[in-house]
């Protein structure tokens, strides 16, 4: 399969582009960004594109592809909700609206989070921008659409948040990866189980188009 990666350098999106370079069906991986990711790989290629709203330029480098995972985001702290609306809900829907003009085929699987709500009645400002996303990313006409919705992400691998504010809450919350992982194995995954969960519903889909935390492992645990 050939995959498109949004948000590979950040943390998700580092564990994710990990586990397509070493599955051995997977052929490419196009990493979209602003910026380059600084890897090299036989099976990487690159498009820095410095407008993710508009593909317009570009869209003959997004051809052919049979999956995209959409791992672009960021904290909603001190972001009003028309700003974190701009890169949250705008950002998704210009990326996907582009990718299933041109791969009716595809698969898109989007990085939301747990707590999301697609009621539009939470009090949480992220939760419900987020649900709005799902909802407008579910109502596209791709050969299957995914909300992931994980808790806690223990980065494994070498793989680090961008934030150093998360840096360093994750270096505390490192060593307790196991003690969470026994007391709450609901709320709890690693980038490795994310980066093989999603390539697991492009390879045989899901029974839910809504994947929480505990759905995510029990996909990955099934195997490729």
């Amino acid at each position: 399969m050939k995959v498109i990666l949004f948000g590979a350098t950040g943390m998700v999106g580092q564990g994710v582009l990990r586990e397509c370079l070493l599955a051995p069906d997977v052929e490419e991986v196009l990493a979209v960004g602003r910026r380059a990711t600084g890897q090299q790989h036989e099976k990487l290629r690159e498009l820095v594109h410095e407008n993710l709203s508009d593909y317009s330029s570009v869209e003959d480098r997004l051809t052919g592809y049979d999956a995209c995972f959409f791992c672009l985001g960021v904290s909603s702290a001190g972001m009003s909700e028309a700003d974190y609306r701009r890169v949250t809900y705008d950002l998704a829907l210009a990326a996907a609206r582009t990718l299933v003009k041109l791969n009716p085929g595809m698969t898109f699987v989007f990085v939301s989070g747990s707590g999301t709500d697609s009621t539009g009645k939470s009090r949480s400002m992220w939760a419900r921008v987020k649900g709005e996303t799902e909802n407008a990313l579910l109502q596209l006409p791709f050969k299957a659409a995914y909300m992931f919705r994980p808790a806690y992400i223990h980065p494994m691998h070498g793989v680090t948040s961008r934030t150093r504010l998360y840096r360093a809450g994750y270096a505390v919350m490192g060593p307790l990866y196991p003690v969470l992982k026994a007391l709450i194995p609901k709320y709890v995954t690693t980038s490795e189980q994310v980066g093989r969960a999603m390539l697991h519903v492009v390879r045989h889909g899901a029974p839910k188009r809504v994947l929480e935390n505990a759905d995510i492992d029990a996909l990955e645990a099934t195997g490729p």
